[in-house]
């Protein structure tokens, strides 16, 4: 994974520590390791990033947080991952979500039609939300454990690679003298 094109994308580590809001942390958000950009806390803030996009709720971007600061990962790239579902995307994944939640369960899924009411709320939460959330933590774990191991993997290709063309060039340079 190249480094410049995600350094490219993510904001600025220093405006970040800066920013009021996020003052509560005190020495939390001064931690090296949450603005490092290397294949292991590229690869961890992946499989977070992953997994809390996949999870139907409020405040995604703070689970995520939390869980960067936990486990030493890159925080930028865990919190921007979140974003994956998004407006455009919560509706089909929410909907794959309840399909595999409820082909999981064994749970017949049933076509329904959507009423924002409390009533409906109410009355279809658990019919639909626990099949829901069972398939978001299956997708969520699966498509983190999947971020994970392929960022890892792009990562160690993409160094072996600038490894071998230095060697060639060098092999190279040595042929010219």
């Amino acid at each position: 994974m190249p480094k410049e094109f995600i350094k490219r994308h993510l904001p600025d580590p220093e405006s970040i520590r800066n920013n009021k809001s996020l003052k509560f942390l005190g020495p939390l958000i001064h931690q090296p390791d949450l603005w490092h950009l290397n294949r292991r806390s590229v690869s961890k803030a992946f499989a977070i990033g992953l997994f809390w996009a996949a999870i139907p709720m409020p405040f995604q971007m703070i689970a995520a947080a939390f869980c960067a600061l936990r486990f030493n990962a890159n925080l930028p790239l865990s919190l921007a991952l979140v974003w994956i579902s998004n407006p455009l995307t919560m509706p089909p994944m929410f909907y794959a979500e309840y399909l595999l939640g409820a082909w999981i369960l064994d749970i017949p899924a049933s076509s329904f039609e959507y009423e924002l009411t409390f009533e409906w709320l109410k009355e279809k939460l658990f019919e639909i939300g626990i099949p829901m959330y069972f398939g978001a933590i299956i997708l969520g774990a699966f498509s983190s454990i999947i971020g994970y191991f392929t960022i890892n993997a792009l990562w160690k290709r993409n160094t072996l690679n600038k490894w071998r063309l230095r060697a060639e060039k060098r092999k190279a340079n040595k042929k010219k003298r």
